[in-house]
């Protein structure tokens, strides 16, 4: 169980290189942890950067310091895109990241943001344990990447002017959407798209290039989207937006590690996914605050809403999702088992 004073105590600045036993000093394994996310400490900051920092800090100390590892936030070490390709060639061992972001390599990662699909936290995180999730950590397995925790978040939208709440009222926005079926929801709505990663809607807010951004809550505070907009769309009674964003880690890199270090990094990555969800919920509430702090206008979500959204995703998205591949096909079908 992770108690704020069990971590504070186990975090660490910097990992050790070495660890001193009772014997001579050996190498330790050291893990390069990558995210696009803003960094901060073990007890403060996005939660998902905080959720690798307790991650390394506990794996180091289940270890007894035979792993160890370094966190590099904000794209630092490797760019937003190319870490999910990096991850699969045993270029970089770890990311927190968001999985349809690999679409454009792997379309049947999509799944991991199916617009309408996934509607509460509850049905998400049921995945893991149903069929669907077997399908989904089989083929991911089998391309290279091993998922370490399970994390969706639910998302929102930050408006430069009027608010987007039902389907009508996209027409004619700019709008990036976060994956090659959310944009295609947003078209058939009469919207124009715009595909950058999360922390990057800032500038294109900011320039007039982007009129509007669907993203998840944390990044909606994390990226600081307030300053950039005057309305907001909450997603935290309803949504048809839920990322999976899981903590992954190269195949490769994984099954050099003795079956002991492996065991360790399995079972600290299932046991962080409570504070994910609870991370994930905290910011959906926390977003109208900051919005409404900011001066912006919040509206929400209902189930009808929601209905809308999903009515238009399964006549296009869905569709065109299940066409792709007989694994894509499979997992729709899956997931569509898993009942909200």
């Amino acid at each position: 169980m992770f108690t704020r004073r069990h971590l504070l105590a186990t975090a660490v600045a910097a990992p050790a290189i070495l660890r001193f036993g009772t014997g001579t000093a050996h190498a330790a394994t050291t893990l390069k942890i990558s995210h696009q996310f803003p960094g901060g400490t073990v007890d403060k900051g996005d939660f998902r950067d905080r959720l690798c920092r307790m991650f390394a800090a506990e794996v180091s100390k289940r270890s007894k310091g035979d792993i160890a590892a370094e966190i590099y936030p904000n794209s630092s070490l490797i760019k937003t895109n190319a870490q999910f390709s990096a991850m699969r060639k045993g270029a970089l061992d770890i990311s927190l990241y968001p999985m349809p972001y690999a679409g454009g390599e792997l379309p049947e990662t999509n799944i991991g943001l199916m617009p309408g699909l996934v509607t509460t936290y509850d049905q998400g995180m049921r995945w893991k344990k149903e069929p669907v999730g077997k399908a989904l950590t089989d083929f991911l397995a089998d391309k290279g990447i091993i998922l370490l925790t399970w994390v969706w978040q639910a998302g929102g939208v930050a408006s430069r002017s009027k608010p987007i709440v039902a389907p009508e009222d996209a027409k004619g926005m700019k709008v990036r959407g976060g994956s090659r079926e959310m944009d295609m929801v947003l078209q058939t709505a009469g919207a124009s798209v715009l595909s950058v990663p999360s922390n990057e809607i800032y500038a294109a807010m900011q320039t007039g290039a982007c009129d509007a951004g669907i993203t998840s809550s944390t990044s909606l505070i994390s990226f600081r989207l307030e300053e950039v907009a005057k309305s907001l769309t909450s997603g935290a009674g309803a949504s048809y937006w839920f990322m999976l964003e899981p903590l992954m880690m190269s195949k490769a890199i994984f099954d050099k590690l003795p079956k002991n270090h492996q065991d360790v990094l399995l079972a600290v990555g299932s046991e962080l996914e409570t504070f994910g969800r609870k991370g994930a919920q905290d910011d959906d509430v926390e977003v109208a605050k900051v919005y409404e702090k900011a001066g912006a206008k919040v509206s929400a979500l209902d189930a009808a809403t929601v209905g809308k959204w999903r009515d238009i995703a399964r006549d296009t998205a869905w569709k065109d999702y299940g066409a792709k591949t007989a694994t894509a096909a499979k997992l729709l079908k899956l997931a569509s088992d898993v009942s909200a």
